[in-house]
């Protein structure tokens, strides 16, 4: 069959189970040899079984050329229901598929009066309040079972036993969200675990995000001051019975070997108050005490969103190093986040104690004042007698190197085993280039990426913060959805971004909002640039996964937004009142201050203008017209107010900074006429800076993306390239293996920044990793078409000998390799099934198309030529060409 359906998910995952969206979407990619196939109809079938004698709805033939997010339109759906599906879809060369593989979702528990279970709390331990309790039921099952589901959550995070045996493979579930509005719950196919006559349950509860330290304040119990469980654990039997055992207060509980288990501090553990065989049958529990059911409302409960932390990938440790302040440290080769793993052998009440850090000093020692309040200690007491291997439990470590403060007998790096944990995100993108340096930051930028994608998006994973701020993520986001398919990721943080809007339609500087526990509230929200992502995350989710819910979802906090800025001050036009971060860690900043030199109200205006901008698109994408005209009306007046108020009769701005000249030319603030000035003046800026950047955390992503547009690309390769203080380079020359929060977190003579914020694995700057897919390598889709229906390839070949790059879409795999030798170019793409393409060739705006080797030439649809040069218009295929050129 010349065509297939491949990669079938419902709503972004592959067969998941206990989801509540009542009307899910099924994407699937095209798999075919032939040349422009597009598809003209799909037909699904979704059935209670997998023989599909029992169909629930036939989509018929629809003939459509969608192959994602295609909405279920089948008759309600029933709670903890499994349904099977399959898709087959018809061609424009007269081929019809054949089915394709079976896929399967399930439904969790929709009408929250199905949650009967109640919510159970354990007394606090008063010898050891940091102690973490152990909860255990008994029961019996008296019949052959069919199936057997959990459902499940916490205040806190728990960790799920069945039968002595550990129940999946995720992390701190039940993961972080707005608690007071918001609780995720998971659902766990359990049928394997259970067994006709007597069975365990056992749920181990750590404190987590819910009342476990936050902030640089390490505040307690900001969402609530008692761990609690929620608990269903459904079975069918084979005869058709069905049976429900729940939390209530005959389950029972006591404090075992974890005395500490915190996010930023670590963990204590006593393996001599491990009690065998509490999460198994028979265990004596007399002991142990019962639970108490309390007050907390099932309201909140949401099935799980996003797709959960896991480990990832295991790491084995470089070399053992002797410090010069006689310490032993290990060296993982890598800014990592996770935990050490560890075997050991020894004495009863022997102790083993690793701290974990980023970096070495200028010395080479053990380095962690910039943890600030963070422990990062892990704490295990030997039982003695045995082989003995742990692994935390509800804490995780950012960190490259590790102390052993403690170790009994000889410490052998075969003992040792970096575990990396993060949000399981399927990679998507890969870029590789002839430049080694510039492969050194794809990794680093990747791996930031890795250590902060843990369960929502974090600014760094070492220090006493690790929180989802706003900025960070707005400017990072587009690098992260080429990195990683981060639409469950983020359509998870969104929801808890739009939960979190104010009434008046302020913002957070973090999501979930948690600073407002600290001092001076007044101050802790709707900042420019970071409350800007209510309008930019969802806007970059739509245009790079082509789906408009997030848009729906979020449209009126879009507008509300963009209202709350209307009304500070007296002018609705400029946006010159209230606390700005302005351009964060900028280098034009005056002594002591983090804010670069660029007015607030400057960049606080632009980004205004910008969001509005954005919320025009996004009423014109969802078709309410009334409000795209009247936003438009309100931008062209900001764009208005802004060249009055920040551009000179003469085209220069008032400020004369990097910043300012990016944001303007970026948002497109600038008349026309006063263009060419403005791009003439950045360029001087950096030259005379001898051509370095002094950006910060807002308009370093746009910087090399200014310089191609206004046709100085060769400017951006510069900076690209620079490997002296600032720059990108720099920080690998350093030793990075991420990305650093500053330019010089370590400086030219070793010395550190201020410890008071000096993380070395801080993603911000990481978004040149944009620029490097959509500039460099060439890869972009149309707005008009989003998620790359229609691609647009269009590389920008200098500096480097050759580049290679892909990025699997939602609509199927995208791969350019482009080579430049002398003056001959040769490019080879390929583009997906289902997908069309504007392809730019570099170097040809003095080329006829004869001067052009195609391959293959009668596949191509259209061969035009425009100011930039030829341009090719094709379907699905892989295409090659070669030329030679002139360097003008």
């Amino acid at each position: 069959m010349s065509i297939r359906v491949e990669e079938i998910r419902c709503e972004y995952k592959e067969n998941p189970i206990g989801i509540d969206i009542l009307r899910p979407k099924f994407s699937w990619k095209l798999m075919s040899e032939e040349y422009n196939i597009y598809q003209t109809a799909y037909r699904i079938l979704v059935a209670k079984d997998p023989k599909f004698e029992n169909v629930v709805w036939d989509s018929g033939k629809i003939n459509s050329n969608q192959s994602v997010h295609i909405e279920y339109d089948g008759p309600s759906l029933e709670s903890r229901t499994r349904y099977y599906y399959k898709i087959k879809v018809w061609d424009n060369k007269g081929n019809e598929s054949e089915w394709s593989p079976i896929n399967f979702w399930e439904m969790g528990i929709l009408d929250k009066k199905e949650w009967i279970a109640k919510w159970i709390s354990p007394r606090e331990n008063p010898e050891n309040p940091e102690a973490c309790p152990y909860i255990r039921k008994e029961f019996l099952l008296k019949k052959n079972i069919k199936w057997a589901r959990v459902y499940v959550s916490s205040l806190g995070m728990y960790e799920l036993h069945l039968n002595g045996l550990r129940v999946g493979d995720w992390y701190f579930t039940p993961g972080w969200t707005s608690y007071h509005k918001r609780i995720q719950y998971q659902t766990y196919d359990v049928t394997s675990f259970l067994r006709v006559g007597k069975n365990a349950i056992g749920v181990i509860l750590g404190p987590g995000w819910y009342k476990g330290y936050l902030t640089w304040e390490k505040v307690k119990n900001i969402y609530g001051e008692r761990l609690a469980l929620i608990l269903q654990l459904h079975i069918q039997y084979e005869d058709g019975d069905e049976e429900i055992i729940i939390t209530d207060n005959n389950w029972k509980f006591a404090y075992g070997p974890i005395l500490m288990s915190e996010i930023y501090d670590g963990e204590i553990y006593d393996a001599n108050l491990e009690e065998e065989g509490w999460d198994l049958p028979n265990f004596n529990d007399n002991k142990w005490e019962n639970v108490e059911e309390i007050e907390y409302s099932k309201e909140v409960l949401i099935a799980q969103e996003s797709l959960p932390v896991r480990k990832i990938e295991e790491l084995k440790l470089i070399s053992l190093i002797r410090t010069p302040a006689n310490q032993l440290v290990i060296d993982m080769g890598q800014n990592m986040v996770g935990w050490v793993r560890f075997k050991v052998s020894g004495q009863k009440g022997e102790k083993v104690v690793l701290k974990h850090a980023e970096i070495l000093d200028k010395d080479g020692n053990f380095y962690t004042e910039n943890l600030r309040k963070a422990k990062q200690t892990i704490e295990y007491t030997l039982k003695g007698n045995e082989v003995e291997i742990f692994e935390p439990h509800f804490t995780y470590q950012g960190f490259r190197y590790v102390l052993v403060e403690n170790y009994p007998g000889e410490v052998n790096l075969e003992n040792f085993t970096g575990i990396v944990i993060h949000t399981d995100l399927e990679i998507t993108g890969y870029f590789r280039c002839s430049d080694e340096l510039i492969n050194k930051l794809q990794h680093n930028i990747v791996w930031g990426q890795k250590g902060n994608f843990v369960d929502i998006p974090t600014d760094c994973p070492q220090r006493d913060e690790r929180l989802g701020w706003t900025g960070d993520a707005q400017v990072f986001m587009r690098t992260a959805c080429f990195n990683m398919n981060v639409a469950p990721f983020f359509t998870k943080w969104l929801h808890d971004l739009k939960v979190e809007q104010f009434s008046n339609g302020g913002m957070p500087f973090v999501i979930p909002d948690v600073l407002y526990v600290l001092p001076n509230r007044e101050n802790k929200h709707s900042s420019s640039g970071w409350g800007d992502a209510v309008v930019i995350c969802p806007w970059t989710l739509y245009l790079c996964y082509g789906d408009k819910r997030i848009l729906e979802e979020l449209y009126e906090n879009m507008k509300a937004w963009i209202e709350y800025i209307r009304k500070q001050g007296e002018n609705e036009y400029l946006w010159n009142t209230g606390f700005h971060f302005g351009d964060w860690l900028a280098l034009d900043a005056s002594e002591g201050s983090y804010t670069g030199s660029t007015p607030r109200d400057l960049i606080a205006t632009a980004f205004y203008a910008y969001s509005t901008s954005l919320l025009v698109k996004s009423a014109k994408v969802l078709g309410k017209n009334e409000d795209a005209e009247k936003y438009t009306k309100l931008y062209s007046k900001i764009v208005e107010s802004f060249r009055k108020e920040f551009v000179r009769p003469d085209g220069q701005l008032i400020a004369d900074t990097q910043t300012a000249y990016v944001l303007a030319l970026m948002f497109d603030l600038i008349e026309e006429k006063h263009k060419k000035k403005a791009i003439t003046r950045l360029v001087q800026l950096i030259e005379e800076n001898n051509y370095h950047l002094t950006t910060g955390f807002l308009s370093t992503p746009y910087l090399c993306h200014v310089l191609t547009k206004y046709g100085y690309v060769d400017i951006a390769y510069k900076l690209l390239l620079q490997k002296d203080y600032p720059s990108w380079l720099y920080q690998i020359l350093k030793g990075a293996t991420t990305i650093w929060e500053h330019w010089d977190g370590i400086k030219e003579d070793g010395s550190l920044w201020d410890p008071a914020m000096n993380s070395f694995n801080h993603y911000a700057y990481g978004s040149i990793g944009d620029w490097l897919y959509r500039v460099v390598a060439g890869i972009d889709t149309s707005e008009e078409k989003p998620g790359y229906k229609h691609i647009l390839i269009k590389p920008y070949p200098q500096a480097f000998q050759f580049v290679e790059a892909q990025y699997n879409s939602i609509n199927g795999l995208i791969k350019v390799f482009w080579e430049n030798k002398k003056n001959e170019f040769y490019m080879k793409v390929h583009i997906p099934p289902n997908t069309s393409a504007s392809i730019y060739l570099p170097y040809s705006e003095k080329l006829d198309e004869k001067e052009i080797s195609f391959t293959p030439r009668s596949e191509i649809r259209e061969i035009r030529k425009e100011k930039e040069g030829v341009v090719i218009k094709t379907g699905s295929g892989k295409y090659e060409f070669r030329y030679s050129f002139k360097q003008y």
